[in-house]
């Protein structure tokens, strides 16, 4: 009898059952998959990581959680770490649909020999599980909530593919405290990125998970150790890893830095972050070890300025204008010093940071070249009477000596000429945005600091005078915007910067040092009024830096200027600074930039006129080959600087004016005026050369003489002595006859009052030895004597 047959008919009618029983137990997981969905993460809900350009931490944010955790997957992490989590935690990992079979039979024996759970079988999978939902239904320890453990790591399983599920757990496993994560783990105990562990270091973070509170290595770094060399030894008997490679690693010392968060660029991190929002690690460009090192110094070099004082540092790549180090306070947690204020972005007084572009634009413009005749004297520009820094005059200046000592009235003369408007609008077109007092609008102070600007937009500008004129915006990310603007032409960029350049360093003087082994320089100090701000801002070929020093507040810090409080640490930075061969070699002359002899007072150039009106000679730099003239004169009305032409009688050389009582042998004569202004700064021979010579008695005036002031209350050659018994100043009222302008009164070059026509002046001259008085009428006449003070 054929027994086959009754068995295969009770399986056809069993079949039915089996294939609906499937299905039902299908749609039945389903629902519960729908009805239970595992907890996946939403969005971006690890803590922010801001790194410099090569991966190293600068400053860690915290989660809304307080909890360190930084991205990472299996790409970005070390293949060694993987070796020894995959090998330790869980070798079927690739191939298991979330559950491993053999090892929860293997668990399920221990359990039924012990009568408790010895080892769970949990794969990763179902670690990452637990970590997503640690409250998910009973504990892990008992049978249900490891059914419930494994049901999830299931749903996981069906969702995502093993490195999504394996990016999880190397971002969230628990690695003791606030810490979770491989990255945060490496970077807190380590003080490295987790693609660089050794054999010891990646075996030390595989088991850590496993007993984070135990294992801590900053706090029990024996049992670290000893559950280190655990996984080290599974390694070799799994072939993973050489038995001498093993062995290398346990010589390794377990040793923890403390757990400090990074805390590096914190402001230029804290303000990546609100402009980034929305990225859990954002890349700088800062150089990491060039930020560390600047913090330092300039925390050292600033620690002994008074209170409340702050300091700001910014170094760029002149090629790619990105940041390189990035100091914005000078110390984030000083509250005294409002040290959460960044002071690259803050607004301030520029002080004279601005002048190298006026004399820029003066260049393209064609109103000077390098030596063109600058008068530093007291002048009224409409009303507004610049002085300089330290009220001292120096008379005659050529444009280059101008802008290297920082005279504020040349500067002051040549934004008049070149037009404030468009000299500020021109900076803005090109990424220095000014900012002035509501309802203003640009004027003259303006070169002298009398608006706002930003240090990165200074920066960003003073890059032009290396870069062909281009000016740009600082980038502080790779992916940031490349913002070009002209500023100047080349030409013109690389006569500022070769003035620049060529000023020495204070207290050096040439052949000091060796000039190959120091890079050049061209730097410019600024100092606002009231001494609030002192900037350096200077540049190689490779970088620009700028300093800021000053109160956050506003209030004065009297005695620190740019020069003595900003400068030094400047060079200190820039001779820091990496640098290659190439950036020694000086850059290329552009081809519209010539060196021509020209000549004072006229200012052309010396082949153009006659050798006798060639008073002083010198080497400039030109632009185009313009050589403009010296500037015609606004109020000095006695004459004009320039060629003077008259008649002299041949025989006398005396002056003949159109109308003489008798005839003259006339014959033409020619001399070259130097600016009214300038003459009390004049040699004697100088001013006799410039002068017509003296009108013959015949002839009626024809204006060309020059009306003399005369100072009544100090006699030329006198000795004041202070009364018996006095301790203060010897006091003397001080008069100018002979004119009704404006007087401007100057004691050895220092201004030191004003008065109008013959109206008298109280002085009090304090300090022994030998002075020189000088009245200075805004028409050009003037008056000088020499006197001394008696000890």
């Amino acid at each position: 009898m054929d027994q086959a047959g009754p068995k295969r008919r009770r399986w056809r009618r069993l079949l039915p059952w089996l294939r609906w029983g499937s299905v039902a137990l299908l749609l039945s997981l389903l629902a519960l998959d729908l009805a239970f969905p595992p907890r996946l993460p939403q969005g971006r809900d690890t803590s922010t990581l801001v790194v410099a350009a090569d991966g190293t931490p600068l400053r860690a944010f915290a989660d809304a959680e307080g909890v360190w955790r930084h991205p990472a997957t299996p790409a970005t992490v070390s293949p060694l770490y993987l070796q020894a989590l995959l090998n330790y935690e869980d070798r079927w990992y690739r191939w298991h649909p979330g559950v491993n079979p053999l090892a929860l039979l293997r668990a399920a024996g221990q359990w039924l020999a012990g009568g408790r759970i010895v080892s769970g079988g949990s794969t990763l999978s179902m670690q990452v599980a637990r970590i997503l939902a640690p409250d998910d239904g009973p504990s892990t320890r008992t049978l249900p909530g490891k059914l419930v453990q494994m049901l999830r790591a299931l749903q996981l399983e069906a969702r995502l593919d093993k490195d999504a599920i394996l990016s999880l757990y190397l971002e969230r496993a628990p690695f003791g405290g606030t810490i979770e994560g491989l990255e945060a783990a490496s970077w807190a105990y380590l003080g490295k990125p987790a693609a660089r562990l050794s054999h010891a270091e990646a075996a030390l973070l595989a088991v850590l998970p496993q007993a984070p509170s135990r294992l801590r290595p900053d706090r029990n770094p024996d049992a670290a150790r000893q559950a280190r060399d655990k996984v080290l030894e599974r390694m070799v008997r799994l072939g993973v890893w050489t038995r001498a490679e093993a062995d290398d690693a346990r010589i390794e010392a377990v040793v923890a830095r403390s757990l400090r968060p990074p805390m590096s660029a914190a402001l230029l991190a804290q303000r990546l972050r609100v402009a980034h929002p929305r990225q859990a690690r954002i890349v700088s460009t800062l150089d990491a070890d060039l930020q560390r090192t600047l913090e330092e110094r300039v925390a050292a070099y600033f620690s002994s300025l008074p209170e409340r004082t702050s300091a700001a540092l910014l170094v760029i790549d002149n090629a790619s204008l990105e940041a390189r180090a990035y100091v914005g306070s000078l110390d984030l947690l000083d509250r005294r010093r409002l040290g959460h204020v960044d002071m690259v972005q803050a607004w301030r007084s520029p002080g004279s940071t601005l002048k190298p572009f006026l004399y820029g634009m003066a260049l393209d413009d064609g109103l000077i070249h390098s030596e063109s005749l600058l008068v530093d004297a007291p002048q009224s520009f409409g009303g507004y009477r610049p002085g300089n820094f330290d009220a001292a005059f120096n008379g005659p200046v050529g444009a280059a000596s101008a802008l290297r000592l920082s005279l504020n009235v040349p500067a002051v003369d040549l934004l008049d000429r070149v037009g404030p408007a468009r000299f500020a609008a021109r900076l803005e077109n090109a990424g220095i945005t000014l900012r002035f007092p509501r309802g203003a609008s640009p004027n003259l102070s303006l070169i002298l600091g009398g608006t706002g600007a930003r240090l990165e937009d200074l920066v960003g500008a003073h890059a032009a005078l290396h870069r062909g004129g281009i000016a740009g915006r600082v980038r502080y990310t790779p992916a940031d915007a490349v913002v070009e603007r002209r500023l100047l032409s080349p030409g013109a960029a690389w006569i500022v910067r070769e003035i620049l350049q060529s000023n020495p360093r204070p207290g050096e003087r040439d052949g000091m040092f060796e000039a190959s082994r120091r890079p050049r320089v061209s730097w410019k100090t600024g100092t606002s009024y009231g001494f609030r701000d002192a900037w350096a801002i200077g540049g190689t070929r490779r970088h620009t830096v700028g300093v800021w020093v000053g109160r956050p507040d506003g209030t004065p810090l009297p005695g620190q200027y740019g020069a003595i409080t900003a400068l030094p640490l400047l060079f200190e930075v820039v001779d820091s600074l990496p640098r290659a061969r190439a950036d020694a070699a000086p850059p290329p002359m552009p081809p519209d930039v010539a060196r021509r002899a020209i000549c004072w007072p006229l200012g052309t150039a010396a082949e153009a006129q006659d050798e006798a009106l060639c008073q002083r000679r010198f080497e400039a730099w030109v632009l185009g080959g313009a050589v403009p003239p010296t500037f015609a004169e606004r109020d000095a009305r006695l004459w004009s600087a320039g060629l003077e032409r008259f008649d002299v009688d041949a025989a006398t050389g005396l002056r003949l004016s159109a109308d003489c009582a008798r005839p003259h042998a006339r014959r033409a004569m020619t001399v070259a005026r130097w600016p009214a202004l300038a003459s009390p700064w004049l040699p004697a021979g100088v001013r006799r050369a410039s002068r017509p010579p003296p009108l013959s008695p015949d002839c009626i005036d024809d204006g060309r003489d020059l009306a003399e002031l005369r100072i009544e209350g100090l006699a030329d050659g006198a000795s004041l002595a202070r009364p018996p018994g006095s301790r203060g100043g010897i006091r003397v009222s001080l008069r100018a006859l002979g004119t009704d302008a404006t007087v401007q009164w100057l004691l050895d070059g220092r201004w030191i009052a004003t008065t109008r026509g013959g109206n008298a002046s109280q002085y009090g001259f304090e300090d022994a030895g030998r002075h020189r008085l000088t009245a200075l009428a805004d028409t050009g006449a003037w008056a000088s004597l020499e006197f001394r003070i008696l000890p």
